[in-house]
């Protein structure tokens, strides 16, 4: 099979990696991932106060990292950010990824992709707990930060409002929910990236 490995025949992209999780934690990745290429996931936690179903919105979000190079170690020192609708061409015609970035320090060239069947929203039940929310396949760059800004949105828990373009860049959000008659918010947000 062209574009394959050997070893890897027969199995889908997804099959070659992937997490699986039970009770709310992330377990090790149950299956090999070609050395070049590896999943990791990123997981936030924060404190809802009456609204749920806190999400990305659409293919322009913004993500935005900070990446490290897997070659060298060189960390940006600005912040970029990848989105959904970016689709760049790896060179040799193996597929494409959000970003194709050559490394300022060793001259490699290295891609990230965002995972679109990952992206997840966080719940009211997942209150102050680490949840996965997206998956990056990353080749050669690794996201070490990231910072939440605008593009979220959310609901009243009760009412079902929606609360559009919520911005978490200062790590908590508050506004008031009309139709429950109640102050809503999100608090104390943080994140962790885990490797699956």
């Amino acid at each position: 099979m062209e574009g394959v490995r050997p070893g890897w025949r027969g199995l889908s992209r997804e099959g070659r990696g992937g997490a699986w999780h039970a009770a709310g934690r992330t377990r090790p990745c149950t299956q090999r991932v070609p050395p070049s290429s590896q999943k990791i996931a990123l997981q936030l936690k924060a404190t809802l106060e009456n609204v749920t179903n806190l999400r990305p919105v659409g293919e322009d979000f913004r993500w935005y990292l900070k990446m490290k190079c897997g070659n060298c170690g060189e960390i940006s020192e600005k912040w970029q950010y990848i989105r959904l609708m970016d689709s760049v061409a790896l060179k040799g015609g193996r597929g494409s990824a959000s970003m194709v970035q050559k490394c300022k320090l060793c001259a490699r060239e290295n891609s990230i992709d965002i995972l679109s069947s990952t992206i997840k929203s966080y719940n009211a039940e997942d209150n102050e707990k680490f949840k996965t929310i997206v998956e990056f396949e990353c080749r050669g760059l690794e996201p070490v930060d990231f910072q939440p800004q605008a593009g979220f949105a959310a609901e009243g828990v009760e009412s079902g409002t929606v609360f559009s373009d919520i911005n978490l860049q200062e790590k908590d959000w508050t506004d008031y929910d009309e139709k429950a008659q109640e102050s809503v918010g999100i608090f104390e947000v943080t994140h962790q990236f885990v490797k699956c």
